[in-house]
């Protein structure tokens, strides 16, 4: 009895191998909406580029078994990264940001969405979020970029001053 037991239950194990081998694999554009494909940014791709998304996904199952190799996938990201860091003064995305010391050229009275700073060192900055009207005009203010997460910045003119989001534009 036991035996036949073990038979349904390898053929049964068997036949969901086969049956699942045998689901064919649906693109990404038919089985998301308009809305997901924008949500995500998958509107975005070009049709090349989704082309190639759906191959990688269609193979995926039968890669699933097959063991990852981590350390190029590492190297392939931090190698761009390290090489962009070095080529400019320009700051990255990511979380070992310094902040940036400079002065601003001209007159501050405050700031405002759409406000753009320009630093000495020819850097632009423009706000992108936060309001202020300061109680007295500053000429060539000393101020400092502070790095935030997820790539943010912020430009603090004074601690006594609450500090506008801003974002690199030159």
């Amino acid at each position: 009895m036991t035996a036949i037991r073990w038979a349904i239950i390898a053929f049964v194990v068997l036949m969901t191998g086969v049956v699942s081998a045998a689901t064919p694999y649906v693109p990404l554009e038919q089985r998301l909406s308009t809305e997901q494909l924008r949500e995500t940014g998958l509107d975005t791709l070009s049709a090349e580029q989704l082309k190639k998304l759906n191959a990688i996904l269609a193979d995926a199952p039968a890669q699933a078994t097959a063991p990852v190799p981590v350390a190029p996938a590492v190297a392939a990201v931090a190698a761009p990264a390290a090489a962009a860091s070095s080529s400019a003064d320009r700051p990255l995305l990511g979380f070992n940001e310094k902040p940036i010391q400079g002065r601003l050229k001209g007159t501050l009275t405050g700031w405002e969405e759409g406000t753009v700073f320009t630093l000495d060192n020819g850097q632009q900055w423009k706000v992108l979020k936060g309001r202020m009207k300061l109680p007295k005009a500053l000429t060539d203010p000393a101020v400092k970029l502070v790095p935030g997460i997820a790539g943010r910045w912020f430009l603090q003119v004074s601690e006594d001053y609450p500090m506008a989001r801003v974002y690199l534009i030159n």
